[in-house]
């Protein structure tokens, strides 16, 4: 039901670990995963930093970029200088991007 659709950047859901102390950690993480992915994109490699989510009762955070491959967002990573849990591809469905009022 909701698989790629042609034309489309693929998008990948990253995991980073952030203390449930540090209140500010994930804001912090995320900042340097963004900046890493406007670096990468002015130097060629196109990633594009959509949203993070911390969920702090999981002392989790989660960062969705889009990017042309699984290898852009271990680049994002390296010139993050951060530490992903887990990479996985991910899906927005149909409704979700509609109701994106900057789309």
């Amino acid at each position: 039901m909701f698989g790629r659709t042609f034309g489309r950047v693929p998008e990948f859901m990253a995991e980073l670990y952030v203390p449930r102390a540090d209140e500010t950690g994930a804001e912090r993480l995320a900042g340097l995963v963004r900046a890493a992915a406007e670096e990468l994109t002015r130097e060629g490699t196109p990633v594009r930093f959509l949203r993070s989510i911390f969920v702090p009762d999981d002392e989790t955070c989660f960062v969705l970029c889009e990017a042309p491959g699984v290898d852009a967002v271990y680049l994002t990573e390296k010139r993050a200088s951060v530490r992903f849990a887990r990479i996985s591809e991910a899906v927005t469905p149909w409704a979700a991007e509609e109701a994106r009022p900057w789309s």
